[in-house]
């Protein structure tokens, strides 16, 4: 008996700190994900964190550069945006080298993309991909920059779910993104 009780308590004890852990809110979870930088120091100590993709699917360059013509890559910016030119940066690099088309799309456009499909308005930049022919078919690609092969990953994951094709095994899902967004500006004062 006094076995059987010990062995209880002792499962009591192990159950009680997880069953007392503390509840994180989503508001508490989405600050944790974010991460506001305002110079080059800071965002490449948060990119120093991220995983960079290293395994690829056979068929990876031949996708890109086969379905690249067919969809373009859109993404927001503003003024003074560190991560905003990082990211237009090798997004260019790679929409040059797969023939993808890059423009820029405005904030409150990408407000509404976001809104539609229940994501966050965390700040600037995020990156979608869409049919050349379709503006209402959008995949984000991207919140915040990003290493150059994860971003060639998710433009790989967004033709294949984009034209209806199962992805490699190889690639499982989109690249967790970064949250590595540019660091809010205060607003400028007018004088009278």
């Amino acid at each position: 008996m006094l076995a059987a009780a010990f062995g209880l308590s002792a499962l009591t004890f192990a159950i009680c700190p997880t069953a007392t852990a503390q509840t994180v809110t989503r508001e508490q979870a989405m600050q944790a994900a974010i991460h506001p930088v305002s110079d080059v120091g800071s965002m490449k100590a948060w990119l120093s964190r991220v995983p960079a993709t290293r395994d690829f699917p056979d068929d990876f360059i031949t996708t890109l550069k086969g379905q690249g013509p067919a969809f373009v890559i859109e993404m927001t910016t503003t003024p003074g945006c560190v991560p905003c030119g990082d990211l237009w940066m090798k997004l260019g690099v790679l929409a040059h080298r797969y023939r993808w088309g890059l423009q820029t799309i405005s904030g409150e456009n990408a407000m509404i993309r976001s809104g539609r499909l229940g994501l966050p308005w965390v700040g600037y930049p995020v990156a979608w991909v869409r049919p050349v022919n379709d503006p209402g078919r959008t995949i984000p690609i991207a919140i915040g920059t990003d290493h150059e092969v994860n971003l060639a990953r998710n433009l790989y994951l967004s033709a294949k779910m984009l034209t209806g094709v199962r992805a490699a095994v190889g690639v499982r899902a989109m690249s967790k993104f970064t949250g590595i967004v540019g660091a809010p500006t205060p607003p400028t004062r007018r004088h009278r």
